[in-house]
């Protein structure tokens, strides 16, 4: 096989439990050494599909393959396939201690007793878990991050080709979480591991992930790195899952430049060439927030979309502030988030409030033109 063959492929795979389908018609490849993300929401298939590589599903008869350096593994056994899985609830035994709880699996494995202390003591301290202070612990006097780290190392300890991590950091604290995200990502690059990650969180993927698959209604909904994924979302549940987005639909009028002129209920806008523009045809792009301006009426650039509005509200996020502007749409007054940069409300607040009559703006080339107008 070359180096450039994948490590896990998912070929044409269905899976159903009754009447249910749970995933329907999955492909894609991961490349070894690669931090690949399954992202969704709850009952989307990702923990489905992370199963159906992990050896505790097996697709539906005739239901496609799943390949592991090349083989078919469909029938095979979890602990035939060189894999090692971290859980969400980390599935500890309480009445051993963390070394045995860690030495477990390799016992499992018949490893020979003498391998054994050198491997655990370099699980723990991959994990940054000094082996002397907590190697006799039990679980139960354990912090929830202490916890991860044990059940990190024993999938670790097992040296697998391939991690699966099944939502393991949302049981701990939003601070340590952010710190862990950082510790499996530096971990993935320093062991050449395979890291497939299936999580709910968005910033969770795009933090540490090389690529993601969104996952919407049994299917994969996109597929692309993280830059992708945010800044050309493909989808509008793509682009409202990701991050936030305002969305703008309308009817295609005719060409305007290297562009299509739209007539929409909130106002005309241009956006850019792409598949399916033609008169007549439906369109719906996404705006990012912090991709659109706010100015007052009179000022808006040449060249960019502008539409007017009435800021209705002014929300504080610390890092941004979301200024909310009142639109007119189809069903009323509808509003647009603008992402505007805070540099101080103390001492240098923005110019906007309630009710300032402005415009919101944007470039023709930061519309996102979406495949289900």
């Amino acid at each position: 096989m070359s180096e450039a063959s994948p490590i896990v492929e998912f070929r044409a795979v269905h899976k159903t439990f009754g009447a249910y389908r749970a995933v329907v018609d999955i492909n894609f490849q991961i490349q070894k050494g690669e931090f690949f993300s399954i992202l969704g929401p709850s009952g989307c298939g990702k923990t489905t599909t992370l199963r159906l590589l992990a050896g505790f599903e097996e697709p539906d008869e005739n239901g496609g393959e799943v390949r592991i350096n090349g083989e078919v593994v469909n029938k095979r056994r979890p602990y035939e396939r060189a894999i090692a899985m971290v859980f969400q609830n980390y599935a500890l035994f309480p009445h051993l201690s963390v070394e045995r709880n860690i030495a477990f699996g390799l016992e499992m494995r018949q490893t020979p007793k003498a391998e054994m202390p050198g491997r655990v003591k370099r699980a723990m301290e991959m994990v940054r878990l000094d082996p002397g202070q907590f190697a006799r612990r039990m679980p139960g006097q354990l912090s929830g991050g202490q916890r991860q780290r044990v059940a990190l190392a024993r999938a670790l300890v097992l040296e697998p080709s391939i991690l699966l991590l099944d939502e393991p950091l949302g049981a701990i604290d939003l601070k340590l979480r952010k710190e862990m995200q950082l510790e499996l990502k530096q971990l993935n690059k320093q062991l050449g591991t395979t890291f497939v990650y299936v999580t709910h969180d968005q910033e969770e993927a795009l933090t540490m992930s090389d690529r993601i698959a969104v996952m919407d209604n049994a299917r994969v909904a996109q597929l692309g790195t993280p830059a992708q994924i945010y800044e050309c979302p493909r989808t509008r549940f793509v682009a409202k899952f990701i991050g936030e987005s305002n969305f703008f639909d309308g009817v295609v009028e005719g060409r305007n430049g290297d562009g299509w002129r739209v007539n929409g209920d909130r106002g005309g806008f241009t956006v850019p060439d792409g598949p399916g523009m033609m008169p007549g045809a439906k369109a719906a792009v996404a705006v990012r927030p912090e991709w659109l301006d706010v100015v007052a009426r009179g000022d808006e650039p040449a060249g960019e979309n502008a539409i007017p509005g009435t800021v209705s509200d002014v929300i504080y996020l610390g890092e941004t502030l979301h200024v909310l502007v009142a639109v007119a749409g189809a069903n009323g007054d509808e509003r647009v988030a603008v992402a505007v940069r805070n540099e101080g409300q103390l001492g240098r607040p923005i110019r906007w409030s309630k009710g300032d009559q402005v415009a919101v703006c944007w470039a023709p080339g930061d519309c996102q033109v979406l495949e289900d107008a």
